[in-house]
Order: structure tokens, then C-alpha cells, then sequence
């Protein structure tokens, strides 16, 4: 058992908890995200189109996976963001640098889906 008693749940439970963190996460991000909620909706059109591109199959789940990491990726720049304006609202260079660095990840993660699509689409 763990020393933190926020970590004591085990087994089912424990499951149970985290799907419920999980759901909590998500609805955060929708509700308090622009750039979420900007992300899901060019994938609702992205992830459904992948399955009526020329594609295999392998291209396929490829086309979904980036759009999903996208997703992944925005969540934890999101999170960033959180903790960032938890510990202070005060312009600080580290600060600044972590938000940007969660922005460039995203940027990074929005080029690999336009290659993908891209590479794939025009073969």
C-alpha cells in the first residue's frame, strides 16, 4: 500500500477511480479549452474520412493514430497550462518557457498529422 493516502484504492476500484479521473479530464478540457475543443472537432471530421480514403488498412489505423495523438498531446499541454497558472499568476521565463514548449508540441504533433494525411493521400 501506498504512503499517500489519495493512492490507497486497489484492484476493481482502483480501475473504477481512474476511469472517473479519466472522464473528469476530459470533460475539463472540453469545457475549459478552446483549443481542445477546436482539436475534437477537426478530428470528428478527420478520424470518420480516414475510413473512406483510399487507404489499407495499416493506413487507416495510421490516419486515426495521429489524429488521437494530436488529441493525447493537447491534453498534456493543457495540463501544463493548469499547473503553470496554479503555482503563480506572475510572468516568470520558466513559466513562459513551459507554456511555449507544450504549444510547440502541439504545432509538432499538427504537422505530423498534415504529413501523414498528406503521404498517405497522395501516395
Amino acid at each position: 500500500m501506498s504512503s499517500v493516502p489519495s493512492k490507497g484504492r486497489g484492484g476493481f476500484a482502483r480501475i473504477v477511480a481512474a476511469i472517473g479521473y479519466s472522464r473528469d479530464g476530459l470533460k475539463a478540457a472540453f469545457m475549459g479549452e478552446a483549443a481542445f475543443r477546436q482539436l475534437v472537432a477537426l478530428h470528428a471530421v478527420l478520424i470518420p474520412l480516414a475510413f473512406f480514403c483510399p487507404a489499407s488498412r495499416g493506413e487507416r489505423a495510421l490516419l486515426v493514430a495521429v489524429s488521437l495523438l494530436s488529441l493525447i498531446v493537447e491534453l498534456f499541454n493543457s495540463a501544463i497550462e493548469a499547473v503553470v497558472d496554479r503555482i503563480s499568476a506572475e510572468r516568470h521565463p520558466l513559466s513562459k518557457n513551459a507554456k511555449d514548449m507544450g504549444s510547440a508540441a502541439q504545432a509538432v504533433a499538427l504537422a505530423m498529422v498534415a504529413a501523414v494525411w498528406m503521404a498517405i493521400l497522395l501516395g
